[in-house]
């Protein structure tokens, strides 16, 4: 059995976990992360991928979560522009909509609560001589316009983990920890690797329980600390259907219930619907949505919609739960999504609590900011105006960026260049290091996705599976046919 000694030892590699790696590594301290499945196997792949200050959080006097994650959404916008892009929504004024001045006042305060100089401010606009209402109801007439920015959320995690290594962190995936004890001045961390059943004893400083919705299970069973808290999980279904309207624009749906949609384009030919927030009681391990969340997000595109959806249009569908802080809010959609810590500093245990993945960096550092009584030459902040891996391009122009790819690799097929900028940002120049043509990049397993990506993500990004790859690393499971699965199932074996 090998022994390890670090400074922080992390549980969890999702977000959260990630981007207090990245942030604890690029201080000079030792880190080491394990997820027990895969990076943002969890909640952090379910989200509605989306970098937003939350506007609906104004109407629950969150001013301060919003500003944060209005100052955050500028920040990851310079941070990692090939993952976080602009985006136009289009908001629908409806007859059982909220008070249009209710929604101008909302819109003003979301407009000046932070300075947004890479977004437009937002405005009113007339549905009947606009684009963005050509799909909609013709009684339908009067929108507001905003911007936030959509991002690909689980390659936003891979990226932080990558950045992390890069500093010098272990990230060690399918490893689960198996118990956890106090002595010594250090914790006392065993683990199991889930693929070799390999035991390892880590000595650790300080342990980050970044458990997400486990974090409860984790404290309470692995770790066996003293104090202890109570969380609400949250449920929220996605469903992603044939494209619903042309443009590149998405919707934000108010309905009755005073709860919102987003529908958003979503892999080119696809929208993005969702989400719903449901209480969540059942097994951690059985997380899946429901015949009624579907049909609820079915129902609102029909209140907004031309085109017609049920469940039968569905492609695919994604349920994460959320892990918020215990609130008195009546209603699952008003419970805080901002984050909060408990410090144990006998143990010493750092518990994460919440959050969202646009306020991710900022409550890594935070995190990181409070260890300073373990660490006292730690030295102060770096991440605010860091480029993540492959964010380093000239001006975050990536419209350039993406010119400039096809300048430098003309046999590239530009629908497969595309996405490789928008995937890999520049170090799509390593996934294709020495590669002079299409023949260079070995098997087509299907959907422009070859043996060269294939080699590259196992190398360089913990790709396992073909979920890994398909659904996390990728989005192309929704192109591959069952063959072409197969055949990828069998060249990861």
């Amino acid at each position: 059995m090998e022994n390890v000694s670090t400074d922080i030892f992390i549980i969890g590699g999702g977000i959260n976990g990630a981007g207090i790696a990245v942030d604890a590594a690029g201080r000079g301290l030792a880190v080491t992360l394990v997820e027990q499945d895969d990076l943002a196997s969890g909640t952090s792949s379910m989200s509605s991928k989306l970098i937003h200050g939350g506007l609906r959080y104004l109407e629950t006097y969150d001013f301060s979560l919003v500003r944060k994650a209005l100052q955050e959404r500028e920040i990851l916008l310079h941070k990692a522009p090939h993952l976080i892009s602009p985006l136009e929504f289009i908001l629908p004024q409806a007859s059982h909509s909220r008070p249009a001045w209710l929604i101008r006042l909302g819109l003003f305060i979301y407009d000046h609560l932070a300075a947004h100089p890479l977004l437009p401010n937002s405005k009113k606009i007339s549905l009947t001589h606009h684009a963005e209402g050509a799909a909609l109801l013709t009684e339908l007439t009067t929108g507001f316009s905003y911007y936030d920015c959509f991002d690909d959320d689980a390659r936003l995690v891979v990226c932080n983990a990558v950045a992390a290594q890069e500093h010098g962190a272990k990230i060690l995936t399918r490893t689960q920890c198996v118990n956890a004890v106090y002595e010594n001045q250090h914790w006392k961390i065993q683990t199991k690797n889930l693929l070799t059943q390999e035991l390892t004893t880590h000595y650790a400083k300080v342990l980050v329980n970044a458990a997400g919705p486990w974090i409860a299970p984790v404290q309470q069973h692995v770790i066996q600390a003293q104090n202890s808290f109570t969380v609400e999980l949250i449920k929220g279904t996605h469903i992603v259907v044939p494209k619903l309207y042309v443009g590149e624009f998405a919707y934000i749906l108010q309905n009755p219930d005073q709860r919102i949609v987003f529908a958003i384009p979503y892999e080119q030919e696809f929208t993005l619907i969702g989400t719903t927030d449901v209480p969540f009681h059942e097994e951690l391990n059985a997380i899946k949505g429901s015949i009624e969340e579907e049909d609820y997000l079915c129902t609102t595109i029909n209140n907004y919609f031309k085109k017609k959806i049920s469940r039968a249009d569905i492609i695919w569908s994604y349920t994460g739960v959320r892990c918020l802080q215990e609130d008195i809010a009546p209603k699952a959609s008003e419970l805080t999504r901002d984050y909060k810590f408990e410090l144990n500093a006998a143990l010493p245990l750092l518990t994460v609590i919440s959050g969202k993945i646009t306020t991710y960096r900022c409550l890594a550092e935070e995190a990181v900011n409070s260890l300073k009584k373990f660490f006292p030459q730690l030295p102060g902040p770096w991440t605010r105006n860091s480029f993540l891996p492959g964010g380093d391009f000239a001006n975050g122009d990536f419209v350039k960026f993406v010119e400039k790819v096809r300048s430098d690799l003309p046999w590239l097929p530009e629908k497969i260049a595309y996405r490789y900028a928008k995937s890999y940002g520049t170090r799509l120049y390593l996934l294709l290091q020495n590669a002079q043509g299409l023949n260079d990049l070995g098997e087509d397993y299907g959907a422009g996705f070859y043996q060269k990506e294939l080699d590259y993500l196992v190398e360089h990004e913990w790709a396992k599976s073909v979920a890994d790859i398909l659904w996390r690393r990728t989005k192309l499971g929704l192109f591959f046919t069952e063959s072409e699965t197969a055949k990828l199932t069998n060249a990861l074996k």
